[in-house]
């Protein structure tokens, strides 16, 4: 099963849950895609709970159609269906591609108990923006873990959304590439710099 067929049954799932409740209408045509966004970045507190954080958060980065890789692992959990079983210390998230995904801030909640991240790529994704960094960049064991970051062609981000990236204090290589809502690159690179002196920073900006 594909990645759009599963975010399509996930979104017939809880349309369906909205049918059983007629005081519930479901949205137009014109914002359907923006409601089943929505509803795949709920976050499922209890969810993270009962199977803890890594797989909590892998069924949610799968269902939003970004890909998950596992410690002591080369291959790209891409599909949900396929999704890893056994003890819930087992499979532990060491990198995140989200490239054409639609995660959104409201489902970061899903990263706080993560602890092994040491790679994100953000890539095309059309719900981040400045505040979804700024999430990103204090969230405690992001901060503690993430080594690699790169965000390409992301159009909602700002100098202020790049600036706030000084909070990820380990990082050591970062990418920035094709964010034409960035204007000031310059004095936002020499910011970064001074407070990431470690961190190889790759700078491609129109």
């Amino acid at each position: 099963m594909n990645a759009i067929a599963q975010r399509l049954g996930w979104g017939l799932h809880a349309a369906g849950a909205r049918l059983r409740h007629p005081l519930a209408p479901l949205p137009d045509r014109r914002h359907l895609w923006a409601w089943l966004n929505a509803v795949f970045n709920k976050v499922d507190h209890e969810r993270i709970l009962e199977a803890g954080p890594d797989r909590a958060a892998s069924e949610w980065l799968l269902r939003c159609g970004a890909h998950v890789r596992y410690r002591d692992s080369d291959r790209w959990q891409q599909d949900y269906n396929g999704l890893p079983t056994g003890t819930r210390d087992r499979y532990r998230i060491e990198a995140i591609n989200a490239t054409d995904s639609c995660i959104m801030e409201t489902g970061f909640d899903y990263l706080d108990g993560l602890q092994h991240v040491q790679q994100i790529h953000l890539e095309r994704c059309v719900y981040i923006g400045d505040s979804t960094l700024e999430r990103l960049s204090r969230t405690d064991s992001l901060v503690a873990s993430l080594h690699d970051l790169r965000v390409v062609s992301c159009g909602n981000v700002s100098d202020l959304g790049v600036i706030s990236l000084q909070g990820l204090r380990n990082l050591q290589t970062l990418l920035l590439r094709d964010l034409p809502a960035v204007k000031n690159k310059d004095s936002t690179l020499e910011t970064l710099q001074k407070s990431l002196p470690a961190c190889v920073i790759t700078v491609d900006l129109p």
